[in-house]
């Protein structure tokens, strides 16, 4: 960028913003953060009018919503104009932090009939054909066809001296571009990818991706596997927006290759990072709910064997079930590797390694529950012991003659005697802890699964490593931990991300708003970035494996290093990381990163169309 082009990406145009996505106030993926957290430096910044659009998919969002007055501003009038004509549409304040306005709108209200004709002029205009019966692609398209007709209202409304801009994300948002395009309307659009359709089925798919990105022919390949509509739209998309931008270098080359035109601004995620607490605060943060991961780890193991809790470390990875492309694969062979070199140490230390993901599933398997359930008895029982032993010590202490300390087992009942030998002995067992919390729909054909077999990380009693895996996200409601998600990044001492195909990745960027020290790779676009703009990030608990230029078993041998270099610190150096992670979290601030927003929606009022 030029130097003058450098000065006016500080500063939001004015214009009238509308910001499109299927996120919107509806959450699927990571989108849906970047939409919500990136809100409240849209509303600050934005030099005008600004709305989101979103489908009115959700009727559970209705508790998150304040209905507004549609003659508010011109967004609620163009609302207010498509109710009339029989759309269902709502205009509504999103009551979370910014609180930015939204249009939200039904496809789900449109008529059979309608969609017919969508589809054929998507296809008469734009080349566009679509299958029959794919209900996602059907809502999409609907919903892109009430977003058109929002923007067709909306530019009646608008003065003519102030600027529209169209801000779409995805391909599921983008197809208005299309049509605004084709009929020249006053609108400024910006399409941004954050990750390509194609590129995600040919990472997992493909051994050699990022090798072969510059040889594959779209057409093909999306015909091969079977999202011929989708890769169109976005293709289509791409190449008609005004500015097209993607999250991170790494997905501005799969851009290049997949996309035929290279993003003119990469538009980095954040986060809203509330750095207020005190160090000891957070410090205190990670022991309090480490304590809740020991109550689950005890419940777990400790019914087959124990092992020391001061000396135990949790390490977890969490996302999407793609068994590749998050590198579950390649944490998995570092697993076994680091289990090996433990055990041939004699090591003293244990690792307990969560995989937390989303797996069908038909229940969760009844002996972890009842393990859980008699944990539970084992403390009331223990309680209820300590309070009569302390009870009796306190009187006898008050008359005995001498001071030495009495034989306690003389103050405890003979029935909570018995009860306690019985608790503990229907709670013990020879059988290694379960490696799967759940029971899994098609549990043979499982990878993660097969995985932990083939390397033998079984929870045996010799292994250093032991693995837990929870398919199934984790919330206060979770009947095994009775913590939300946070509150287990807190309590864990490492993230662990190394993926293959990541165009972005905000697992370990909430560790690091956590203050947890994590694992990423150069093919993540974090990873790419870290990379790019902090020296030395070990030193702040960011390591990053390398992945791009590297073979499996190379990069599975780095991780191996890394996750040993981090067992082998004190717990003094633990902390110093911990403290380093959540000093430098600010980095990843909206209130930094707003600036690329900026930079496109100034580059997309300069192109003349």
């Amino acid at each position: 960028m030029s130097k003058r082009s450098t000065t006016l990406a500080n500063h939001f145009p004015a214009a009238c913003i509308a910001e499109v996505s299927w996120e919107v106030c509806n959450q699927v993926g990571g989108i849906y953060t970047v939409i919500r957290s990136k809100a409240p430096a849209m509303v600050k910044h934005a030099n005008g009018p600004y709305c989101m659009v979103g489908p009115y998919v959700n009727k559970n969002i209705q508790a998150e919503l304040e209905p507004l007055d549609d003659s508010q501003d011109v967004f609620g009038q163009a609302a207010a104009i498509l109710r009339k004509k029989g759309f269902d549409v709502l205009y509504a304040e999103w009551l979370v932090t910014g609180k930015p306005r939204v249009v939200l709108l039904n496809p789900n209200a449109v008529q059979d009939k309608s969609l017919n004709v969508v589809k054929y002029l998507l296809w008469k205009n734009h080349g566009i054909s679509t299958p029959p019966d794919n209900a996602l692609i059907n809502q999409v398209i609907l919903f892109g066809y009430l977003v058109k007709l929002f923007f067709d209202e909306l530019v009646k409304l608008v003065d003519p001296e102030h600027p529209i801009i169209a801000h779409f994300h995805e391909w599921m948002a983008g197809l208005p571009i299309l049509d605004i395009k084709k009929e020249r309307m006053p609108i400024k659009t910006i399409f941004t990818t954050h990750a390509t359709q194609l590129g995600r089925h040919l990472a997992i798919n493909s051994p050699l991706f990022y090798a072969h990105l510059p040889f594959f022919k779209w057409e093909e390949e999306a015909k091969r596997f079977g999202i011929e509509t989708e890769a169109k739209i976005e293709v289509s998309c791409a190449q008609q927006a005004d500015v097209l931008s993607t999250v991170s270098e790494v997905t501005a080359r799969e851009c290049r290759h997949l996309l035929h035109r290279k993003p003119e601004v990469v538009v980095p995620n954040g986060l809203n990072i509330e750095r207020f607490e005190a160090l000891h605060e957070f410090q205190n943060q990670h022991v309090m709910n480490k304590e809740e991961i020991h109550r689950f780890v005890m419940a777990h193991f400790f019914q087959s064997y124990s092992f020391d809790l001061d000396k135990t470390l949790y390490f977890f990875t969490s996302g999407r079930y793609e068994y590749k492309n998050k590198g579950f694969d390649l944490t998995i062979e570092a697993l076994q590797r680091l289990n090996a070199r433990l055990k041939k140490e004699k090591s003293d230390i244990t690792v307990v390694m969560f995989f937390v993901t989303r797996r069908d599933f038909s229940n969760i398997r009844p002996e972890v529950l009842q393990s859980k359930a008699m944990m539970q008895e084992i403390f009331q029982t223990t309680a209820a012991i300590q309070q009569q032993v302390g009870k009796r010590l306190f009187y006898q202490s008050t008359v005995q003659e001498d001071n030495h300390l009495p034989d306690l087992n003389t103050f405890v009942d003979e029935y909570w005697k018995l009860r306690y030998r019985r608790t503990l002995q229907a709670w013990k067992t020879k059988k290694n802890p379960l490696v799967v919390t759940h029971r899994l729909i098609n549990e043979d054909q499982d990878e993660v699964l097969q995985a932990l077999q083939a390397k033998k990380l079984l929870n045996n009693a010799d292994d250093p490593v032991k693995v837990v895996y929870h398919p199934d996200f984790i919330n206060v409601s979770s009947p095994l931990f009775g913590m939300d998600y946070n509150q287990f990044v807190r309590g864990c001492h490492l993230g662990i991300f190394p993926s293959y195909y990541e165009p972005w990745g905000y697992t370990p960027l909430e560790c690091m708003a956590s203050g947890i020290p994590s694992v990423t790779s150069d093919l993540s676009g974090f990873g790419d970035y870290i990379l790019h703009h902090i020296e030395e990030p070990e030193k702040y608990g960011l390591f990053v494996i390398e992945r791009g230029k590297r073979t499996f078993d190379w990069s599975a041998g780095q991780l191996t290093d890394v996750m040993y270099g981090f067992l082998m610190q004190s717990m003094r150096e633990r902390i110093m990381q911990r403290n380093n992670v959540e000093n430098n979290s600010s980095i990843f601030d909206w209130t930094n990163l707003i600036k690329h927003y900026k930079e496109a929606y100034v580059l997309a009022m300069k192109n003349q169309s």
